[in-house]
């Protein structure tokens, strides 16, 4: 039997195929594939070194993690701690996941997540049980009136507590991770991350103790007070404290892109976003003291309704990131860095699902088949990466890091573009149209030739490798200018620069008309 691509070949002469050497290269087997990226030099003791400040955090959660865990086991007992972990882990993947899906125009690193995560359920958790514990005990003492203390600390202690401790994990990675935390999304993402931590934690406590008090009362099993505990905290209120502290992740989205010259905007934000959980969290956990009905008025009046606002304005925030691709990535196509189709398949979430599977089904093995999908995965966050650095420059938010960022962003493109952008190119074909095949799963566009590309020992444009392609130094020219010295540019010659001023000046930026 004759090889398939070779009749794949015959049946499409205008489509080359790859070459199964080549091809080892794009998905990067060979072992001069590079990741070149930009790291500023950094001077200074053994406490400035990535590993030891990871290793440190590391160390620092899993201690917290220990403590939190002796904590709670004593407060529920044995069997309250297992009673309570199997019930309160039942919203953690739905609330993860939908916070994921929120993320996947520019997915953020899972190191942050997991981060935040981690920080919400053990040093989060951790904080507010001792801090809550003392200030509630102080006061009942000082005021000799132990009901006005539980009163006061759910209602103002308790809020002003959780949400700073909470809070922290966000301000960690907009501090330390500036470069992953870009936008409205990335805030929403990682403030929802922490608080589902945290609330996962606190139901363990809550959900226990409830499983105890029916002990006490010769219940066996799930009884009353357990039941009602489950109904309220994970069948009503899952979202709750992820609502509060998206309100903080908020503040610190909108001062993420915020021009670096409003100084007071970029604090007061945050601070403000902050104000805004604390003062929710507030009247959540004092709608008892309204009567009867409180709770269930608060629930219906103002929970439900701000969880849709905010519901919203997630959304609508992840679709700015789309329409922001499609608006500034005109201008690295033009200058022939992308392909002219790419622009409108990189702003279609439809088009960018449809590419990785082009990718994978072009392949002839499962292992290369999801080593290019990949690729295009990859190249996607990339490119997204890229639209969102050139929208904060234009906005004056871009860092001086400005220049460098760009050409290694450029240069991540440039590595994947041989297996993403056939993919892409087709991909927005088939969605530009509507027919018997359109949509994602299209029968003829998951089995379709690849409609273009490199043949057997050839290159793709000027880059001969996956990888190979230098990236060039500063002051080789305006802009990319002459990217790769004599060689030509992959679409022809660019009729403009990216950028009409070259790099390093954020300021300067000026977007090419089209």
């Amino acid at each position: 039997m004759s090889d398939p691509s070779v009749q794949q070949q015959q049946a499409h002469p205008a489509v080359p195929v790859l070459h199964e050497q080549r091809l080892d290269e794009v998905l990067g087997a060979a072992p001069e594939r590079g990741r070149a990226r930009y790291r500023p030099h950094r001077v200074g003791m053994v406490w400035r070194s990535k590993v030891f400040r990871a290793g440190a955090v590391i160390v620092a959660l899993l201690l917290c993690g220990l403590v939190i865990l002796a904590l709670v086991r004593e407060q529920t007992g044995p069997e309250g701690f297992l009673v309570g972990l199997g019930l309160a882990v039942l919203p953690v993947p739905l609330l993860m996941a939908a916070f994921r899906w929120l993320d996947r125009v520019e997915p953020g690193p899972w190191r942050n997540l997991i981060f935040s995560f981690a920080w919400g359920a053990c040093a989060a958790a951790l904080v507010a049980i001792i801090a809550n514990s003392f200030a509630t005990r102080w006061i009942a003492t000082a005021t000799a009136d132990t009901a006005s203390a539980d009163t006061l600390g759910a209602t103002v202690i308790a809020p002003v507590v959780e949400e700073s401790a909470k809070a922290a994990a966000v301000l960690l990675i907009f501090l330390f991770r500036r470069r992953e935390f870009s936008g409205v999304v990335d805030g929403i993402v990682v403030a929802g991350f922490t608080a589902t931590g945290f609330a996962f934690t606190e139901n363990i406590l809550y959900l226990g103790n409830a499983f105890g008090e029916d002990q006490q009362l010769g219940s066996s099993g799930f009884a009353s007070v357990t039941a009602g505990t489950f109904f309220v905290r994970i069948v009503m209120s899952p979202f709750a404290h992820p609502l509060f502290t998206v309100l903080t992740g908020l503040g610190f989205g909108f001062a993420a892109v915020s021009a670096r010259r409003h100084r007071v905007r970029r604090i007061a934000l945050p601070v403000l976003g902050l104000l805004l959980a604390m003062g929710l969290h507030a009247l959540w956990n004092g709608s008892s003291a309204f009567g009867p009905y409180g709770f269930y008025a608060v629930y219906g009046i103002v929970m439900v309704p701000a969880f849709g606002l905010v519901t919203w304005l997630a959304i609508w925030s992840r679709q700015r990131e789309l329409r922001t691709l499609a608006a500034e990535l005109p201008a690295y196509a033009a200058a022939g860095w992308l392909t002219p189709a790419e622009p409108s398949a990189l702003s279609s979430m439809r088009a960018r699902g449809m590419a990785r599977d082009l990718a994978r089904h072009w392949q002839q093995d499962r292992t290369r088949g999801r080593a290019a999908a990949r690729a295009v995965a990859e190249y996607e966050s990339f490119a997204t990466s890229l639209a969102g650095l050139r929208r904060r420059a234009r906005h004056g938010a871009a860092g001086p890091d400005f220049g460098a960022r760009e050409r290694e962003l450029l240069h991540h493109l440039w590595q994947r573009r041989e297996i993403a952008a056939p993919a892409l190119t087709h991909a927005a074909r088939l969605t530009s149209h509507r027919g018997p095949h359109h949509g994602r799963h299209a029968h003829a566009g998951r089995h379709a030739p690849m409609p273009y590309g490199p043949g057997p020992g050839q290159g793709y444009g000027p880059a001969q490798g996956y990888g190979s392609a230098p990236v060039p130094a500063p002051g080789n020219g305006p802009g990319y200018g002459p990217a790769y010295g004599q060689q030509p540019y992959p679409y022809g010659q660019p009729q403009a620069q990216p950028y009409g001023y070259g790099y390093g000046d954020p300021g300067s930026v000026r977007p090419t008309p089209r």
